[in-house]
């Protein structure tokens, strides 16, 4: 099984290229942006060191369907998607900024919550609640984006007051994620699941605010399965879940937390298989459709190369 870890393209007008986490972004005439979601996963603020079989051909198309399935609400940056790992769109000024909405305590909140913190970002947390607990409603916890090392967190009145992003802008953005992530919700009732919490970029054009990056994969969101979802939350269990948390949750029983003196497990072969499985079952139950799998070539990269160039030849 092919996985691609690592892209230098060199397209028609292109003037910089980006080397992200997990996607590679290459900047056409200052004006579009070719997104190649690699095969690259990274958890604890560190890349892995070995690539996940078709985990970017999964991001990529949940995110164009998401995208389509949201554009009533905002405006976003996508254009077409010529390969199944690529999306090409505008290129927006990115806030520094990302907007997390959380409807269910769970993750690193509940761990902070655990610790007796009662205040997240600025948003009061309500005394005695247990992990998994829905919130009365969703609430938005933005953090700073970090080009390395921890993103952090930041309240909506300190993004103001450093000058991250206008008030006005902020406004826009806290209107659009708290829509986003209602539809997203609808969507994922539909097909039994709850959409626990995100994380949604957002950037500017034009002076209009953008939706940009990805939207609702597994890497950006947690889901949970509806069924069985109040009763194991009566009994304390945890929750069966949709999201990239059994890696970080594998990771630390393997003593790796990206801490000082921690050594990252091995990867083998057969448990990057097992995590691509997870992905496709995410793909699927996620979207309600069967994933195709792109064809196996034995050069994904000459793949992407030919399929980009075409579409980006026909735009001129």
């Amino acid at each position: 099984m092919k996985a691609l870890t690592q892209t230098d393209f060199h397209f028609a007008g292109q003037k910089s290229v980006y080397h992200g986490k997990v996607r590679d972004v290459y900047d056409i005439d200052g004006d579009k942006i070719v997104m190649v979601a690699t095969d690259r996963i990274s958890a604890f603020d560190v890349i892995l060191p070995k690539g996940i079989p078709f985990k970017g051909q999964v991001l990529n198309q949940i995110a164009a369907k998401f995208l389509d399935l949201t554009a009533d609400i905002c405006p976003n940056w996508k254009l077409a998607t010529p390969d199944p790992m690529v999306t090409v769109g505008l290129k927006c000024e990115g806030f520094r900024v990302e907007m997390i909405i959380r409807s269910i305590l769970t993750g690193s909140a509940w761990r902070e919550y655990k610790k007796g913190c009662r205040e997240l970002c600025g948003v009061k947390l309500p005394d005695g609640m247990k992990e998994n607990e829905r919130f009365p409603e969703p609430i938005v916890t933005p953090t700073t984006k970090a080009d390395e090392g921890h993103d952090l967190n930041i309240s909506k009145e300190e993004i103001i007051a450093q000058g991250l992003v206008s008030a006005e802008d902020y406004a826009v953005m806290e209107d659009y994620t708290k829509k986003l992530f209602r539809r997203g919700q609808e969507i994922a009732a539909k097909q039994g699941l709850i959409l626990v919490d995100t994380k949604y970029e957002f950037g500017k054009r034009d002076g209009k605010v953008y939706l940009i990056d990805e939207i609702h994969t597994p890497d950006s969101s947690r889901y949970f399965y509806a069924e069985g979802y109040e009763e194991k939350l009566a009994k304390g269990e945890p929750q069966r879940q949709l999201s990239k948390e059994f890696l970080r949750q594998w990771l630390i029983e393997h003593n790796f937390m990206n801490e000082p003196g921690q050594t990252m497990p091995e990867i083998t072969d057969e448990y990057a298989e097992e995590v691509s499985n997870r992905y496709i079952e995410l793909y699927e139950h996620i979207t309600g459709e069967t994933f195709n799998k792109a064809a196996d070539e034995a050069d994904l990269a000459a793949r992407i190369e030919k399929n980009v160039t075409e579409f980006l030849a026909k735009g001129k």
